[in-house]
């Protein structure tokens, strides 16, 4: 088992005991994050990034890791989130594999992995780590909580369970709760993990590594993160080179979407533990804001104290469809805070936020520069 720590992640220490919503407790434990920017004098101009499930801390590029980060388009100096102003942190999520404690962290009581001795992780585990983060590194106020895909039903919990910690929000592609399609999506990437004779009840290593499971997993993730349209109109029904074609045998690659998806695939394969993509996933199926809240997800909203909040989605996504966003931006609107609720046009669906920056760079460049 590994974990992949980019080279400039910094960690913060969480309390011993860290108490876990469905039970168990953490001893040892540590959040992964990167920083961007400098703090104001008064540290009121802090940014707060949640992010998705596979996503590490390395948000952009800066001195110490020079390396293009996972929004690099987004985040920096004259950027939409721009760095000249604001201090940005992204943390990477407890329970994940890219230097928060998670499944494939060693365990201080044993000296080893985890792996399925971790504790249940759940949505609101992840929003008081980061929560504590903010805390631990000095800030008591966010100027603003950005929260994309699962990072924004983190942001959601994040903003009810430590009320008063942020001044505003951007919610991006999310929801107050998973809808069928998409559990019964994670359901199958799951499945091809678990019955994979490799991953042996989540006690694999790098020579014994659940690759089918893992390829098939990613697969099936890539497919409903980007739009049907998006397929048609990149691949339509073109075929694959005859060398590609007969280096796979019978029934195996044929058409150009199959190759983009086997090669990313591939790529993704050993850069992400596979019982952290267990855990992540059922974290992401089991939320539900109102359960969460011990009443309704609106109500829960309603109290909120926002000074105002912006919630996008795309109306190509079938992870998270664009109704949950409009009724996000209306239960907030409910509170009082003002809310714009954007639906944007983009074909490339879910993962549009991270590839789509003409269409989400000027909203939220707009957001975070009027009014302050």
């Amino acid at each position: 088992m590994t974990e992949f720590i980019p080279r400039a992640t910094r960690f913060v220490d969480l309390p011993d005991g860290f108490p876990m919503r469905a039970g168990g407790t953490l001893h040892g434990a540590r959040i992964a994050y990167e920083s961007f920017g400098r703090p104001s004098p008064a540290g009121d101009n802090v940014i707060l990034i949640l992010t998705g499930l596979s996503t590490d801390a390395h948000a952009a590029s800066h001195p110490h890791d020079p390396g293009p980060g996972w929004w690099e388009a987004m985040l920096g100096p004259g950027r939409p989130i721009d760095t000249d102003r604001w201090h940005v942190i992204c943390v990477n999520s407890l329970g994940s594999c890219k230097g928060s404690t998670g499944p494939a962290s060693i365990d201080p009581r044993t000296g080893e992995p985890y792996r399925l001795d971790f504790p249940e992780l759940s949505i609101e585990d992840i929003a008081d780590a980061a929560a504590h983060t903010v805390r631990a590194l000095g800030f008591e106020r966010l100027a603003c909580v950005i929260g994309v895909s699962m990072g924004g039903m983190g942001a959601l919990s994040l903003l009810t369970r430590h009320p008063g910690l942020a001044r505003s929000h951007v919610n991006i592609s999310a929801g107050v709760h998973s809808l069928p399609f998409s559990i019964a999506v994670r359901s199958l990437q799951r499945q091809a993990i678990r019955f994979d004779p490799q991953w042996n009840q989540g006690r694999y290593d790098t020579e014994h590594y659940p690759c089918r499971g893992m390829l098939t997993a990613r697969k099936l993730g890539m497919m409903t993160y980007r739009s049907a349209r998006e397929w048609d109109s990149r691949f339509g029904r073109a075929r694959l080179s005859p060398e590609r074609s007969c280096d796979e045998g019978p029934f195996g690659l044929e058409f150009q979407v199959e190759g983009y998806l086997d090669f990313h695939a591939q790529r993704f394969l050993h850069r992400f533990d596979p019982n952290s993509y267990l855990y992540l996933s059922r974290s992401m199926d089991r939320f539900d804001l109102g359960e969460s809240c011990g009443t309704t997800a609106e109500e829960a909203l309603a109290r909120l104290h926002l000074e105002k909040a912006l919630v996008i989605g795309v109306e190509s996504d079938i992870l998270f469809p664009l109704s949950q966003q409009r009724e996000l931006a209306e239960a907030l609107g409910a509170g009082g805070p003002g809310v714009e609720f954007l639906a944007l046009e983009s074909p490339q669906g879910h993962d549009a936020f991270l590839v789509d920056v003409a269409r989400f760079g000027p909203p939220v460049a707009k957001f975070l520069s009027v009014g302050w």
